[in-house]
């Protein structure tokens, strides 16, 4: 049974900045493209990174680049987001998301808060 647990969510102030952690399990991980999206309130969810499988390639959103980081530890099956200078359009329940071809799964969310 393939589970991604999110952990590291909290309530930080602007300009702050936090460390999301996914742990993974039940998959190969080193073989899966690792991804984070964010859901803010009353949107949809979207893209936040993403990284390829072996980590050779991370991709950003426009809104958090040279701000966010992501990387992955593929003998650890952990990817992580740090997340820096935030914003309070940051709020929102962050996923962790693996991909490999057609299999997808998705983990429980983490919420964020980033307080004016």
């Amino acid at each position: 049974q393939v589970q991604l647990v999110e952990s590291g969510g909290g309530l930080v102030q602007t300009g702050g900045s936090l460390r999301l952690s996914c742990a993974a399990s039940g998959l190969t991980f080193q073989d899966y493209h690792m991804s984070w999206y964010g859901q803010a309130p009353g949107k949809e969810r979207e893209l936040v990174a993403t990284i390829d499988d072996y980590g050779w390639r991370a991709r950003y959103a426009d809104s958090v680049k040279g701000r966010f980081t992501i990387k992955r530890d593929d003998g650890e099956s952990m990817v992580y987001l740090q997340m820096s200078s935030l914003k309070s359009q940051g709020t929102a329940v962050y996923y962790c998301h693996a991909r490999l071809r057609g299999d997808v799964y998705w983990g429980q969310g983490t919420q964020v808060t980033v307080s004016p």
